[in-house]
This record gives structure tokens, C-alpha cells and sequence, in this order.
């Protein structure tokens, strides 16, 4: 009995660290992914029009994210909303995220991840030149 437990133990917590390992990659790519839509949501409130800030809105989301350190294999950005004053603006963000070293335990090496934020624009920001209120 002691002969198998001395041989089986170490797969055993071999086993417990890649789990440990690939649950910790999921809830910290699922937190960053979050912080980085609410980024995106932010940056596109201070642009002026919805192109600009549907380009700030993926921009900053691949930014927060390759500064987070987390590995996308694809990231798509899409906002929804007006950017009148006292509008929300609705920004979705989608990873693809990569799990490469948890294929061992025959999870798939990669996981698409959404998350969605909203932010209010401004009340008292001014408006482009020609718009009408």
C-alpha cells in the first residue's frame, strides 16, 4: 500500500497544479477582459463621433489587454449607443484567449472570453461645431 501511494501522490498533485494553473489563467483573463471593456467604454465617451470612437474603443482594449499581459489570438471591439450628452455607450470586447499549457490536461488551448461595459457621456460636454442639441 505505502509502495502505491508513494507512486501515485506525485500524479495526483502533478494533476492539482495544472487545474490550479488553469483556473487561475480563466478568472485572471475574465478580470482583465472586464477592466479592459471598461477601459474601451471610457475612451469612446470622449470621442465625437461614433467611427472615432469605435476605433478609441479597440485600440484601448488591445492596449489594456497586451499591457495585462493577456495572449489574444483575436480581439473584436463593438459599441453600441449614441455619444449625445447624458447618453450611455455600450462597448463589447471579445478574446480569443490562449491556454496553451493547459492542453495537457485535454482542455482546449483556446476560449473565447466576452465581456460588456457601459458608460454615461458627459452632460455638460460641449458639442461639435454645426451639431444641433
Amino acid at each position: 500500500m505505502t509502495v502505491e501511494t508513494v507512486i501515485v501522490v506525485p500524479f495526483l498533485v502533478l494533476l492539482l497544479v495544472f487545474v490550479a494553473v488553469f483556473v487561475h489563467r480563466g478568472v485572471d483573463a475574465r478580470l482583465r477582459l472586464d477592466d479592459a471593456a471598461h477601459q474601451a467604454a471610457r475612451a469612446a465617451t470622449l470621442q465625437r463621433t461614433i467611427a472615432a470612437a469605435t476605433t478609441a474603443a479597440g485600440d484601448t482594449a488591445s492596449s489594456a489587454l497586451a499591457q495585462a499581459g493577456i495572449v489574444c489570438r483575436a480581439i473584436t471591439t463593438a459599441l453600441t449607443g449614441t455619444l449625445a450628452p447624458a447618453s450611455s455607450v455600450t462597448v463589447t470586447v471579445r478574446c480569443s484567449v490562449d491556454f496553451g499549457q493547459a492542453a495537457l490536461l485535454g482542455v482546449p488551448s483556446t476560449r473565447t472570453l466576452a465581456s460588456t461595459a457601459s458608460e454615461v457621456v458627459d452632460t455638460y460636454r460641449s458639442q461639435p461645431a454645426g451639431a444641433t442639441p
